[in-house]
Formats: C-alpha cells, sequence, structure tokens
C-alpha cells in the first residue's frame, strides 16, 4: 500500500456510523428549491418562470461563463424563481418548483449504442449539458477540467479515497454501484486517451475494494490502488503525490504534473450521462453524525432541505451542531432549509459544538507546520494574515493552503487557522485584481 505524502493526521473516522448499510432511496419531497449556483463560477440565468411546467431533467438554468446548467429534479409547477437560503449563508437566486410526483421525464438522448462512436469533443458536450461537476465538494464544472486535460495528462485517478471523517457515500457508492465508476472512468479514458488509469481507495473500506476491484476485472487498463488512511489523502496533490510520487508545483495543477483527479461520484455522473442519458438530478448524501436517529447513506433529490432529510433520517436527538459536508472541510449550516445541491456529499448532525477560546494565542510548538501537508508554515501565515501583509502571505505562500484544517486540528490553542486563511486567500485575490 502506498502512503508518501508528508503531513497529514489521523483523526477518529466515525464512518462505522453508515459504512455498512445499504444505500436508501428517499422519495421526493413535495417542493424542491434548486438553487442556481452549485458550482464554481458563474450564476446560471433561469430559464422558466413562475407558472411553468417542468419535466424531470428538463434544463432550468444555464450560464455562458464558467459554470454548468441546472435541471429540475422533479417534474412540476414551477411556483417561483426567487432567492432562497444558500449553504453558503447568502441567499441566492433559487427555481421553486411544486413536485406533482408523476417523474414525467423529459426526453433522454442516451447513447450507449453508438457511445464508441464518438469524438472526444462530442463526449465532453454530453457531460456539460448534463451539468457535472466535481461532486466530492469543489463542485468545478467537469466539462472544463477535461478540457484542460486534452494531450496534457498521461494519468487519470478515480478518487474514491473519501478521508473525511463520517461521510460513507463514495463508499456505499461503490458497494452499490462499482459498474457507475469504472463506466464514467472508461468514457473520461477515451476522451483523454491516458496511458494510466486508476482508482485509488483508502484500506478502510474493505467491501467497497472487494467491489470495485472485482469490477475492475472486467475493464481493460483500470487498476485499484489501495493506500494507507491518512487525512487528507484524497487531497488531489496529495493523492497525486501517493499515487504516481509526482510533485505537483506551487501555483500550479495537476495537468503540470500530467494527472487529473476525478471524485468517484463524478465518474458515476458521467457515466449516467453517456449511457443513460441523465443529467444531475440526485446524490447520495451521508446523513450521520451522534444526533441522527437513523443515519445512513441517502440518494437524494438535488433541491431537497435539508429539513426534509434529516426528516427521513429519523430526525435529530438534541442537534447542536449541522454540518454540511465533513467536520475537518464542511460549512456550518444555521437555516436547514437550505438545499442539497452537486457537491453536497454529507450532512453531519452533532450534538456538541467543539468550544473556541476568545482569545487563542499561538504558542509557537510547530505541531501546525509538522502536520500541514503542503509543507506549510501556518504559524507564520497566521501572523501575516493578522498583520494584513500581503507581502509575507505571498513569501509563505497562502494560495498553496488547501483548507484541510490539519493544522487546526492539531493546535492546542484552536486558533481558527482555517478561517484567517480564508480571509487572507480574499485579500490576495483582491490584490491581484487590482494590480491586473
Amino acid at each position: 500500500m502506498n502512503n508518501s505524502f508528508g503531513g497529514g493526521i489521523r483523526p477518529p473516522e466515525h464512518k462505522h456510523i453508515t459504512a455498512d448499510k445499504p444505500a436508501v432511496t428517499i422519495k421526493a419531497p413535495e417542493k424542491v428549491v434548486i438553487p442556481l449556483i452549485q458550482h464554481i463560477g458563474e450564476i446560471c440565468t433561469p430559464l422558466v418562470k413562475a407558472g411553468d411546467r417542468v419535466l424531470l431533467g428538463q434544463k432550468i438554468g444555464d450560464v455562458n461563463g464558467l459554470g454548468a446548467p441546472i435541471h429540475a429534479s422533479v417534474s412540476g409547477i414551477v411556483k417561483a424563481v426567487e432567492e432562497r437560503p444558500h449553504q453558503n449563508g447568502s441567499e441566492v437566486l433559487s427555481v421553486v418548483i411544486e413536485n406533482d410526483m408523476l417523474d414525467m421525464p423529459q426526453k433522454k438522448q442516451g447513447i450507449s449504442d453508438r457511445a464508441r462512436n464518438l469524438t472526444a469533443d462530442e463526449l465532453i458536450r454530453i457531460v456539460r449539458e448534463a451539468g457535472i461537476v466535481g461532486m466530492g465538494g469543489a463542485a468545478f464544472p467537469t466539462d472544463k477540467k477535461l478540457i484542460s486535460g486534452l494531450g496534457a495528462v498521461d494519468t487519470v485517478i478515480a478518487n474514491a479515497c473519501e478521508c473525511e471523517p463520517y461521510v460513507t457515500c463514495d463508499d456505499a457508492l461503490l458497494r452499490s454501484f462499482p459498474e457507475q465508476v469504472t463506466g464514467g472512468l472508461g468514457t473520461v479514458a477515451r476522451i483523454l486517451s491516458p496511458k494510466r488509469i486508476v482508482i485509488a481507495i483508502e484500506d478502510n473500506k474493505p467491501q467497497a475494494i472487494d467491489a470495485i476491484k472485482l469490477q475492475a476485472k472486467n475493464c481493460k487498463g483500470i487498476e485499484v490502488v489501495v493506500l494507507n488512511s491518512r487525512y487528507p489523502q484524497g487531497a488531489e496533490k496529495q493523492l497525486i503525490k501517493a499515487v504516481t510520487g509526482r510533485e505537483v508545483p506551487s501555483g500550479k495543477l495537476p495537468k503540470d504534473a500530467g494527472c487529473l483527479v476525478l471524485n468517484a461520484a463524478t465518474c458515476a455522473a458521467i457515466y449516467k450521462a453517456v449511457h443513460n442519458g441523465e443529467p444531475v438530478i440526485d446524490r447520495m448524501v451521508s446523513v450521520t453524525g451522534d444526533a441522527i436517529k437513523a443515519p445512513a447513506n441517502y440518494i437524494v433529490r438535488i433541491g431537497t432541505s435539508f429539513q426534509h432529510l434529516i426528516e427521513c433520517a429519523g430526525g435529530v436527538i438534541d442537534a447542536s451542531l449541522i454540518i454540511a459536508g465533513g467536520p475537518m472541510m464542511g460549512v456550518t449550516v444555521s437555516d436547514v432549509n437550505v438545499s442539497v445541491m452537486k457537491g453536497t456529499n454529507s450532512v453531519l448532525c452533532l450534538k456538541s459544538t467543539p468550544e473556541i477560546p476568545e482569545n487563542p494565542i499561538c504558542i509557537r510548538c510547530g505541531r501546525c507546520v509538522e502536520a500541514c501537508p503542503v509543507n506549510l508554515m501556518p504559524l507564520m501565515l497566521n501572523r501575516a494574515v493578522l498583520e494584513n501583509s500581503v507581502r509575507q502571505m505571498r513569501t509563505y505562500n497562502l494560495m498553496d493552503c488547501i483548507g484541510c484544517g490539519c493544522c487546526v486540528y492539531v493546535c492546542p490553542g484552536k486558533i481558527p487557522l482555517v478561517q484567517r486563511f480564508r480571509r487572507g486567500k480574499s485579500v490576495l485575490k483582491e490584490k491581484a485584481d487590482s494590480e491586473a
């Protein structure tokens, strides 16, 4: 087994809560609220208005710049196109659809019978029209990533590491639908013609490993690489280092190391788009934590409220903290009316809220430096951000920070380093824009 990136931590996994449970499909709610921004890039322009009838899978929003189209996750009547609460804490333009409970589908454009004759450009177009983004949480438009890899990469990696504590939706996906992951990966291989095709998975998922190895036997050229469990093994640069031994240079992208990394769920979405003509209208979500009565991995329609999803999981017991995502990189949710989006891999409900000191002080112990998987110096970056020193933030490569939270986890003072570094990155971006 490989495990060759430096730094990192081994926090309690808590994956046993949902790891051995089968995936459960929940009934679509009576109403969905679908945000028109679920990706890195620009917000979509709505293509429907109040009173319109929409079909399951119909495109309801699109964007000309960086982004991905949005589709109706139910059939029914558009009740409103208005601002609604978003996971990022703001309100964003959203399409509210009253579900007619019929799931009347738009005509699908599946191409399974002629996929072998399609060009790379045609396959990328299908990925784009299906609204596929990074399903591991990053939500970068997948068609743009594929375009960037044309002629530039020799290795494609399906990321099934899922290193965040509690989260097991990719584990469940590989156990239940391994053919979707290998099928989508095969399509990516057709587009990019890499020399090496890898599914990378941590060793704490034995059932998923068995399932994907069995499936990979039927797939020419796909190898399964089992990695030691360590956080953040699933981060792109760390994964590339562990699988290939290559370093992604500071300020560069995976393609600069000849690699392209896609989340396992993204591969599955590509399979469904190409072979079934299905856009992204649902996804697997881990509903977990010590405050959830019936934790499991649920297949959920996009636009389902956290409230509805939590109720389907039996409700909560004394929950004091709800997080979209995992405990390390997720975001705290204060309004359970926010919606499940394409990048929502987990709804984590906990009974206790971590204590945050009012005035934490750095004692320069150096633990954050040892834990940082990017070889940064968080203690120096912390000082640079507090002093608002653009020069020092650049000197210590703040923009290379991946926001994994390892530094906060080991910090004896529990300094909110990730939040501070996000603020510092905003300062650097504003400075770069002003200098452009």
